[in-house]
């Protein structure tokens, strides 16, 4: 297959793993769609908890509000480490599904929060759910597509995640104008919850086994250049962080877009 597929399994291997984007649209697209319920959990608070601050908990400092803003940023920076780390330990399923059930609570207890405590707390499961599930998806659309699709894997996800948080919160907004801060428009993010949860836990496959087949199709290419060095985890956050301007830049966009 050019152009879309790095790899194809052979006629006498009908259940092996194939690369590229034609060969796993199915589970691409699956994931595209988890990754804009993703995305709308984040959009249903943009519009209405700084009104809910204000009038509802009385909060009158910009300090007060923003500082969900804060816990929010904090724990999904640790959570995309710990995403990274996990999925090839125990795969990138199981760390999807897991984001999840940290995200599901966040509508029903900012819909019932009697203190902006409650709000803060709703936001740092929101970061973990973020931070795991956000980061899961482009993992696991990197693995279907291959070498060759890497960047058009990057740029659906990223589409998909931010324009749900623009419309989610065009949504929230007019059904907070129409009806009330709350309860209404926090029942977005119970759809959103559900549906994410339950295509992650039904429809979702383990996409592992097509990292771990490009990385044996890449072995002779590296071992003939001489590099066998399988690079710590040191490494890498040292490189992506400082050493590599490339990759430090990107990372640094990458985490100020949320």
């Amino acid at each position: 297959m050019s152009g879309v597929g790095s790899s194809a399994a052979r006629p006498d291997e009908p259940n092996a793993v194939r690369l590229g984007l034609l060969a796993n649209w199915q589970q691409f697209l699956l994931l595209v769609v988890v990754n804009a319920f993703v995305g709308g959990m984040v959009g249903l608070e943009r519009a209405v908890l700084p009104l809910l601050a204000e009038q509802e908990f009385g909060l009158a400092s910009r300090t007060a509000i923003l500082a969900f803003i804060v816990s929010f940023g904090a724990v999904k920076a640790l959570a995309n480490l710990v995403a990274g780390r996990l999925s090839d330990r125990i795969g990138r399923k199981q760390i999807l599904v897991i984001g999840w059930l940290f995200g599901g609570p966040v509508p029903l207890l900012l819909m019932l929060a009697p203190t902006w405590e409650w709000v803060v707390f709703a936001n740092v499961l929101l970061g973990i759910n973020q931070g795991l599930c956000w980061s899961t998806t482009v993992i696991m659309k990197i693995d279907l597509v291959g070498p060759l699709r890497r960047g058009l894997a990057m740029g659906l996800n990223e589409a998909a995640g931010y324009g749900a948080v623009s419309l989610a919160a065009l949504a929230s907004g007019y059904l907070a104008a129409t009806y009330a801060l709350r309860p209404q428009p926090f029942y977005l993010g119970l759809a959103f919850a559900l549906a994410g949860l339950l295509l992650s836990v039904l429809f979702v496959r383990e996409s592992q086994g097509h990292a771990q087949h490009e990385a044996r199709q890449a072995a002779p290419v590296a071992a003939s250049n001489g590099s066998r060095h399988q690079p710590s985890f040191r490494d890498v956050l040292w490189l992506t962080t400082w050493k590599d301007r490339a990759l430090s830049a990107v990372s640094q966009g990458c985490d100020s877009l949320l």
